[in-house]
């Protein structure tokens, strides 16, 4: 026994903390978590390890037995907790106010990929990977799985891009919202075609109940969860008491999806919708339940896809392009004709379409849902898998192109690795200010006479000192590629002709390409936003290497959010 608690608490200590390493890995290269947490459990399950030390893998992960019963159990928790999370995300009130454009866009988003993936799985089942006992569903599945989105990775890219809150940003979410709903609640029906239903309770009555259930939940349900948050906010200890509310009311109403036959994953989304469209949900209380469950639980469940599928076995290119293909496609076709139907610029549209078009966690979790009720065979869920993965990643990356948008660039993530000195030695702020671009062109490989003359002969021309003790000297260098930083911190204190007459102790030294005006404007605003207060400064100053100030800047939050 105690053996066996040994084993299950070592395997899930490495794949926790392998997804959760590979997932902050896959952000610094501005890509999804999912994809690290992904590559996590490829790494640990029969894909990789597997191959090369199977009894290792076996014994670390077994799928049979006592343990991978318990395994079993709380990856699915995982994932109702996650979709709890995700319906959280959805706004009804946003999708309304956004009348037109948002119904549009989520309808032909939806109804176009749908028909288009639909025939397609009518006509080919075989070679899209249905399972031979899933007859006529294949197609509803497929047609589904390729017409929902994926609403926590595109407010993810939009937020990344500063358009979460623009009006063309409010019209993708509040179209992402709508579109997700009803796709879940399609899915739920065709799983309720497929699952073993309750006892003495038919199909068609399992459907019936799914519908009624998600109509009381979100009409009625809604308003009683509107109207008991403020008094469990008056009488319980908060945000505790909201918390403990939304877990207990999401694993109830799991519960009962689960008794009706369906799986448990749509009854907590409803719970979370009808609860995220509270106004008396506090956003810090959001905020914990999201961070909770989303670094660790959501880390868990998709590590743990890689341990199910031996994801170089059942790898098949021709259907992994063919997903690809039809999912592009029926995506930017719905979203072309129903942004133009709404009037949006053809810019626009093709921005929301890139936008939808990003499939992440959802198309991955009814991939999962599927194969376990054998709608489905292995490659189809890697091809599956895959094409969520590529089209989240290229997400941003499209909009940013059809927009002629970029992604702002952060102080942080600039910061060379060796332009950081604490204390500085010099005994002035000119001597300062050459001390750091010494250190800078050295790392860099830039002539240090010259970079100091740069940034020199900018500070005489206007200080760039900016109160509260802080000051950024810099300059722009011909032939540079990307922005370099450095960060100085003194213990004695400069006059640098400061606005409030604070000694500058903090200086952050930047060079950035000549030409472009952007980038520098950027780090500008950011560094500002930063540090825009004394405490902020203060805690900066604090800090003695730089593993500690990346700790305490990103302990900030993103400027971008705000």
């Amino acid at each position: 026994m105690h053996e066996g608690y040994a084993v299950f608490f070592l395997g899930l200590g490495l794949l926790l903390g392998a997804a959760r390493f590979l997932g902050e890995l896959a952000r610094r290269f501005h890509q999804p978590a999912v994809l690290g947490e992904i590559a996590a459990g490829i790494l640990l399950g029969p894909t990789v390890l597997g191959a090369f030390a199977p009894g290792l893998s076996a014994f670390l992960f077994p799928a049979e037995g006592s343990l991978g019963v318990a395994m079993d159990a709380l990856m699915t928790l995982s994932i109702t907790l996650f979709l709890l999370v995700a319906g959280m995300e959805v706004d009804l009130s946003l999708a309304w106010r956004q009348g037109r454009s948002a119904v549009a866009v989520g309808l032909g988003g939806l109804i176009v990929p749908f028909g288009i993936a639909y025939l397609a799985g009518w006509l080919w089942p075989v070679f899209l990977g249905a399972h031979e006992v899933s007859g006529r569903v294949f197609p509803l599945f497929f047609a589904t799985a390729m017409s929902i989105s994926a609403l926590p990775v595109i407010a993810k890219i939009l937020i990344d891009l500063k358009m979460y809150r623009t009006d063309l940003g409010m019209i993708i979410t509040a179209a992402a919202m709508l579109n997700d709903l009803v796709g879940w609640i399609v899915f739920a029906v065709i799983i309720g075609m497929v699952a073993d239903a309750a006892p003495g309770v038919s199909v068609a009555m399992t459907i019936f109940l799914t519908v009624g259930f998600a109509a009381t939940l979100l009409t009625a349900g809604r308003l009683a969860i509107d109207r008991v948050l403020p008094f469990i906010q008056a009488h319980a200890s908060w945000p505790g008491g909201v918390i403990g509310f939304a877990l207990a009311g999401a694993l109830v109403c799991a519960a009962l999806t689960e008794a009706i036959g369906i799986h448990a994953v749509f009854g907590a989304f409803l719970f979370g919708v009808a609860l995220g469209d509270s106004v008396h949900l506090k956003e810090r209380t959001r905020s914990t339940i999201d961070q909770f469950v989303s670094f660790v639980f959501a880390p868990l469940f998709f590590a743990s896809i890689g341990l199910r599928v031996d994801f170089a076995r059942h790898f098949d290119p021709a259907l992994t392009a063919a997903v690809l293909a039809i999912a592009v496609a029926g995506k930017l076709i719905g979203c072309r004709i129903g942004g133009g139907w709404s009037g949006l610029p053809r810019r626009e549209i093709w921005a929301v379409g890139f936008a939808m078009n990003a499939r992440g966690a959802m198309e991955i979790i009814l991939g999962l849902l599927a194969l376990r009720y054998r709608v489905i065979e292995e490659r189809m869920f890697v091809a599956l898998v895959v094409m969520a993965l590529v089209t989240s990643m290229a997400g941003g990356v499209m909009i940013e192109r059809v927009l002629k948008r970029r992604r702002p660039v952060r102080f942080v993530d600039v910061l060379h690795a060796k332009g950081f000195v604490s204390p500085l030695r010099a005994t002035d702020f000119s001597g300062t200010v050459e001390e750091l671009s010494r250190v800078l062109s050295q790392a860099a490989g830039l002539p240090p006479g010259d970079v100091f003359r740069a940034v020199w002969e900018r500070e005489r021309t206007m200080s760039t000192a900016v109160g509260l003790g802080l000051a950024i000297p810099h300059a722009r260098w011909p032939g540079l590629k990307n922005t370099v930083a450095a960060v100085g911190i003194s213990d004695r204190g400069y006059d640098a002709d400061a606005p409030d007459g604070v000694p500058v102790r903090l200086i952050l030294l930047v060079l950035s390409p000549a030409g472009d005006d952007d980038q520098q404007l950027d780090l500008l605003v950011d560094i500002a936003k930063t540090f825009s207060t004394r405490e902020r400064v203060q805690g900066a100053l604090a800090c003695r290497h730089l593993i500690e100030f990346r700790a305490f800047v990103n302990s900030l939050g993103d400027p971008a959010k705000d």
